[in-house]
């Protein structure tokens, strides 16, 4: 039998991809041309933000290749300093990682993150990423592939990686850790296909810098039991740095981008409109034929095959049927997507800061408590609005986010998720402890409401709503 060709990829982040002609990698080539994995082609990686930066089109197929290359790469520093340095390389274990590298997004739904905070909202199994990729990985053509070349379990084994979501040993940190190959290929990626300036990263020095150290597995020298894990030489540390805040900054200039966020709460707005036609027995209201993708999966939600036939272009479709629907709230939603006609955004949290001021550093964390406490009555006000229109798509969509800029051990509870490095001639210590910048981040959260523009009211509304929970905040100091 004739040994297989190399196959390329063309990459705009990595340039050329290659999967060698060996037995492992060409049998990886073989799941990306399984139907689970082509359906990534018709997923974008940031969904709606084409809005905002119209490069943003491109998809979770390019981003699991580019995270499979990057992997590799971890990897061969892995092999390299192990074999150097007369220890054992666990070859089996760094395939399985690859396999889990190249997997891990393979159950992301339509608009990915976007979908799933519905399916969390209705307890849609199916609709969550990480338990479709466990089904498509355990069962079915992924799993006959691999347990057909490598032996029976094998699936089972890469399902596994993804499952743990904390890593438990040095390969499995090259597939989920603050430091991972998903973390290293997206956030070139999405920087590239934005156009944003900020949020560069040096991937070229931090691998050229990574290490394999063994470190204790507790928070002090008496705990037991160590773990191999990749560390950072000392000359990377301003790097590392530069890596934890492009992250970081990439969720507001980016991810968490107003009309993004906006976007994206008009589909779901919609999607929840659509369930509550279907549940008072009025879907035939929605545009739809009967047995469209999206209304077949509303019904049976727990079907994987039906999770499989949804992606962005099956909803893109459906914009034209729904425009036309007979339900006002449906037409109006989907008009809204189809001609980018966005809702308003009221930033409420940046409506209280500026009722409250920062009077000194000192008092930096209770103000900021305050802030937090004051926006939570607001939205708890808007929900209780939003409840008097029963049946209704509600009039104030409400969009809360929180994100630490970096886990210390006491978050991540294992050193494999942390980011260490190698000062001197003592142990591997977290990177917050050479720089002050990361060991002071604050916490970034957003709260915020979205309205229809025609809706005159619902602005003013917000305003006194927020006026008012000040000044039961200042009164209740009095």
């Amino acid at each position: 039998m004739p040994k297989p060709k190399p196959q390329r990829v063309r990459d705009p982040v990595h340039n050329l991809i290659e999967f060698g002609s060996g037995h492992f990698e060409h049998t990886l080539w073989e799941l990306i041309q399984t139907r689970p994995f082509q359906r990534l082609r018709r997923i974008r990686q940031l969904g709606f933000s084409e809005f905002v930066f119209p490069g943003a089109t491109h998809t979770r197929f390019a981003h699991s290749i580019g995270v499979f290359h990057t992997a590799r790469q971890l990897v061969g520093v892995i092999r390299n300093y192990i074999e150097t340095h007369d220890q054992q390389y666990r070859g089996h274990q760094a395939e399985r990682a690859l396999a889990a590298a190249l997997l891990h997004d393979v159950g992301h739904g339509m608009f990915s993150h976007a979908f799933e905070a519905i399916g969390k909202e209705l307890n849609w199994t199916m609709a969550k990423h990480e338990d479709v990729s466990q089904r498509l990985i355990r069962d079915g053509e992924i799993a006959a592939i691999l347990d057909r070349e490598f032996g029976p379990g094998y699936a089972g084994n890469v399902a596994d990686i993804i499952a743990q979501g904390i890593p438990s040993n040095l390969y499995d940190s090259v597939v989920s850790s603050q430091f991972d190959a998903d973390r290293l290929d997206y956030m070139q990626r999405d920087r590239l296909m934005t156009g944003v300036q900020s949020s560069g990263v040096d991937p070229t020095w931090l691998l050229a810098n990574l290490e394999v150290a063994e470190v204790t597995l507790g928070a002090d020298e008496a705990s037991a039991g160590t773990v191999e894990t990749l560390v950072l030489g000392p000359k990377a540390i301003q790097t590392a740095e530069s890596y934890v805040l492009a992250l970081f900054h990439l969720y507001p200039n980016v991810y968490l981008h107003k009309a993004t966020r906006g976007s994206e709460k008009v589909f779901q707005a919609l999607i929840y409109r659509l369930v509550a036609l279907r549940n008072g027995g009025l879907i035939d209201r929605a545009g739809l034929p009967s047995k469209h993708p999206i209304l077949r999966f509303i019904s049976d939600p727990s079907n994987l095959d039906r999770a499989l036939d949804l992606d962005d272009a099956v909803f893109w479709g459906a914009l034209p049927m729904l425009v036309e629907a007979d339900d006002p709230s449906i037409r109006k939603l989907a008009f809204a997507l189809r001609e980018r006609n966005l809702m308003r955004c009221i930033d409420v949290k940046q409506r209280v800061e500026q009722e409250i001021p920062l009077v000194d550093q000192a008092g930096r964390k209770e103000r900021n408590a305050r802030v937090r406490l004051i926006c939570k009555e607001v939205v708890k006000a808007l929900k209780e609005q939003n409840a008097e229109k029963m049946g209704e798509t509600d009039r104030f969509l409400i969009d809360q986010y929180g994100r630490n800029p970096y886990k210390r051990f006491q978050d991540s509870k294992t050193p494999l998720n942390q980011i260490l490095v190698r000062v001197g001639e003592g142990p591997p210590t977290d990177m917050a402890e050479f720089s002050p910048v990361i060991a002071h981040a604050e916490p970034f959260d957003l709260c915020r409401s979205y309205v229809f523009r025609d809706d005159n009211q619902a602005s003013e509304m917000i305003e006194n709503i927020v006026r008012t929970k000040i000044a039961e905040s200042l009164h209740g100091d009095a």
